[in-house]
């Protein structure tokens, strides 16, 4: 025989859920699910406040500190970075000396002259005023390559310094630093004015032209020796 459909109170009479039960539940969980989303909006503002007054507080100092440096006394405004102007480089014909050389050193000079580079790291070469095969400059300010000077003269612990195999004594002089080959037959002086970075680097391409055209000496002094 069939059965018929339990009623809503034999339902519950067995164990079941009653629909009021049921509704009460939902009603129970749509508030604990609201609450929780209003417990989540009231932290994460709470937390936005937070974060807003933590950024506001140094924003504030700062906005401090600045007006002071503005307003206080005897606070000269900063000389402008003369580097970052451009300048306009000069061309004219640097003016040098130009000594009388023997047959064998000024032959030595030709040789060097005729090989320097058209540049130095960016300088390019200028005119001078005297003895271009023996004397050249480059840049502006110039930096200056002279052949068949004087030899210099320094003490025995004086330091000297191997760039690309040729050996310099360096001293400083007036605006710049004069470097002299002190281990070839003929001297060779280059003068890097002071507004230049590390004098050494500077003489790098004229010593790889020295190797080739100007000879060694017998008797270069032994700081000149490889480390």
């Amino acid at each position: 025989m069939d059965r018929m459909p339990d009623s809503p109170t034999t339902a519950a009479s067995r164990g079941g859920t009653n629909p009021d039960d049921e509704n009460a539940d939902l009603r129970d969980e749509t508030d604990a699910v609201d609450g929780s989303a209003r417990g989540g909006r009231d932290r994460s503002n709470r937390g936005a406040a937070l974060i807003a007054t933590a950024v506001a507080i140094p924003v504030t100092v700062l906005a401090g500190v600045l007006a002071f440096t503005r307003l206080a006394p005897d606070q000269s405004a900063p000389e402008p970075n003369a580097s970052a102007t451009p300048q306009v480089q000069s061309t004219a014909a640097v003016e040098m000396a130009a000594p009388t050389l023997a047959e064998r050193p000024a032959t030595v000079c030709r040789a060097l002259l005729s090989q320097l580079p058209p540049t130095i790291r960016d300088l390019p070469q200028r005119p001078v005023t005297a003895g271009p095969e023996q004397n050249a400059a480059y840049g502006d300010p110039a930096l200056t390559v002279a052949c068949g000077g004087a030899a210099p003269t320094f003490a025995a612990t004086d330091k000297l310094w191997l760039v690309n195999r040729v050996c310099w004594y360096g001293h400083e002089e007036g605006d710049g630093t004069v470097l002299s080959t002190v281990d070839r037959e003929t001297t060779v002086t280059v003068r890097v004015p002071d507004g230049y970075d590390q004098p050494l680097q500077w003489v790098s391409p004229v010593a790889e032209t020295i190797v080739a055209t100007v000879p060694s000496t017998d008797d270069a002094p032994s700081g000149c020796l490889p480390g």
